[in-house]
């Protein structure tokens, strides 16, 4: 497969046509040079609280409910345009209010067979937790598709090692992200390429970049799109499939061979993913005293 993962700006939307446009054009892009899944950012979907104008878009609690009063709206276009161009996305993820106490960081996936499912978020960072008063949602989902076997781990969650043990399974990993700074980007590259590491397979990772001035929530957005696979047999030394330009906008894209994750699976240098349980024997720990 092809994978195109996004660097992808957030716009002040006058419309839904506009949004419809944006969209479609982004879409025709990516499989215009042969993308079979495309991967939209964490929180991408956060321009749509334009649509409800400059006062609901600035206040965070009335932007959230906008975006995930659209959200239905945006999943219907989604759904068209992956059967149009015949390709899997991962759409933008999205506040959303759903049967939880709290809203919930979700992303859906769309396949051009007219499938859809959704993939939350599993652990809040700071800014999540407070003030935008956002929970965890449904458990980690593993989505079998004509692709292959996908994961999703949302910005933070793929730097939790126990998440992506969970996804085992999963021949790619998808990994959408919003960060503020370039440490946040870093941080979430290395979650990805760890991932990729310990579970020998292929992760990509898509940002929001720019700045959103009439937000005070995603006003501004540092990273670049990534696809990168375990440095071993098959795969690049450095790990690194494709990686965009920091900040600029667009697709970045990579071929995927799932007889090359499988082979590094099997024959790799390495064998982290097979080897992972011999840590739950070595990894306990005696205290030895070295000091009078």
């Amino acid at each position: 497969m092809k994978i195109a993962t996004a660097a992808y700006p957030l716009d002040w939307l006058d419309s839904w046509a506009q949004y419809e446009d944006k969209l479609a054009a982004w879409v025709e892009d990516a499989a215009g040079q042969g993308a079979d899944l495309l991967v939209f950012p964490e929180y991408g979907a956060m321009e749509l609280a334009t649509l409800a104008g400059a006062e609901a878009a600035a206040d965070l609690q009335t932007s959230i409910t906008v975006v995930s009063e659209r959200m239905e709206d945006a999943a219907a276009l989604h759904l068209k345009l992956a059967a149009a161009h015949n390709v899997h996305i991962l759409g933008a993820s999205a506040p959303v209010k759903a049967d939880y106490d709290l809203p919930v960081n979700r992303a859906e996936f769309y396949a051009p067979c007219g499938a859809r499912d959704h993939q939350d978020k599993q652990i809040m960072t700071m800014f999540e937790r407070d003030p935008w008063q956002i929970g965890a949602g449904c458990p980690l989902k593993l989505f079998d598709t004509a692709l292959g076997k996908i994961g999703i781990l949302i910005c933070y969650d793929s730097e939790f090692p126990l998440l992506g043990r969970a996804l085992q399974e999963a021949d790619v990993i998808l990994v959408p992200s919003c960060t503020e700074a370039l440490a946040g980007y870093w941080r979430v590259r290395i979650g990805a390429m760890s991932r990729a590491l310990e579970m020998q397979c292929v992760t990509a990772q898509s940002s929001v970049v720019g700045s959103a001035p009439w937000s005070t929530s995603v006003e501004t957005n540092v990273g670049m799109g990534g696809i990168f696979g375990p440095p071993d047999t098959g795969f690049p030394s450095t790990g690194v499939l494709a990686e965009g330009r920091l900040n600029q906008p667009g697709w970045t894209l990579a071929e995927v061979d799932l007889k090359t994750i499988a082979d590094v699976r099997a024959a790799g240098v390495v064998r982290n993913r097979s080897h992972w349980p011999e840590q739950e024997e070595r990894g306990k720990t005696s205290r030895i005293l070295l000091k009078r």
